[in-house]
């Protein structure tokens, strides 16, 4: 059995960091990667509520470890629920050393997005993305 930890969910976006998303210790700033972890929601949830979301909230967010620049940041999404509007997933960032190494979890929360109609309203979730 492998006991090898690995991400759970789908693969919704990577990236390199950069230097210039550092803070003044050399790592990369949290924000960065918490916007990081919110767009790759934002892109799972969207497709889930087949249009536009917005974000309501960002709990349980636990930095496991800091990234580097070099690093390349993959995110996940797992879907958790889906309510009558309201869309929450899990989300793991995870880096791969300076491009090459081993593969980390840096960062972990859960997010929660709205489907929302084109004047801001919430709407529901259409019926086929709850199972």
């Amino acid at each position: 059995m492998d006991e090898t930890p690995s991400p759970r969910g789908e693969l919704q976006i990577r990236l390199l960091a950069m230097p210039a998303d550092t803070n003044p210790a050399g790592d990369i700033f949290g924000g960065w990667v918490m916007a990081q972890m919110d767009a790759a929601g934002g892109i799972a949830a969207a497709g889930i509520a087949q249009g536009r979301i917005v974000t309501v909230a960002a709990s349980t967010m636990v930095f496991i470890q800091p990234v580097k620049v070099g690093d390349v940041v993959c995110v996940y999404t797992a879907l958790k629920r889906v309510g009558r509007t309201s869309i929450t997933l899990d989300v793991e960032a995870w880096v791969l050393r300076q491009r090459i190494g081993d593969r980390l979890k840096v960062t972990q929360a859960e997010f929660t997005f709205v489907a929302v109609d084109e004047q801001g309203r919430p709407r529901p979730v259409p019926p086929q993305a709850t199972g």
